[in-house]
């Protein structure tokens, strides 16, 4: 999967906001405009829930590694 940038920033939930503490701000505000097609949810997802799911692998070079397991509700 690779990373696509966007021209808006997504709207972060509070508690995926939670799990940021501690990144540089300036990183996080720059990864508020990058989206991911994710292969769990079957659509266009911002890349800050991607980089908190527990699917999440590595990022390189633009490209996500994901597990792609199929999450529990």
């Amino acid at each position: 999967m690779a990373v696509k940038e966007v021209e808006k920033p997504f709207r972060v939930p509070e508690e995926v906001k939670k799990r940021l503490i501690g990144l540089s701000p300036k990183l996080v505000s720059r990864m508020k405009k990058e989206a991911v097609d994710c292969p769990v949810f079957k659509r266009e997802i911002p890349f800050l829930e991607c980089y908190v799911c527990p699917n999440y692998v590595r990022r390189v070079k633009g490209v996500i590694h994901c597990k792609g397991k199929p999450l529990k509700a």
